[in-house]
């Protein structure tokens, strides 16, 4: 997994939720952002919190997560 720092993870979770590239770039970059932490559902962190996130606190959240070992 290759890491990135928070601040990086931030700006790519940022471009993300701006949605102004094609789906193609978009997609790209939200591969990334899933190959650079564990959290098993990030995506669902950006467009299905209720209420919405900033990009600082999905970063932390999926920074926060720990899987539990069964």
């Amino acid at each position: 997994m290759p890491s990135k720092t928070r601040d990086e993870l931030i700006r790519l979770v940022q471009q993300i939720m701006d949605a102004r590239l094609p789906e193609r770039g978009h997609d790209a970059l939200l591969e990334g952002l899933k190959q650079s932490v564990l959290h098993p559902r990030v995506s669902d962190l950006i467009y299905y919190s209720d209420p919405e996130l900033t990009a600082e606190e999905v970063v932390d959240q999926a920074l926060a997560y720990r899987p539990i070992a069964l």
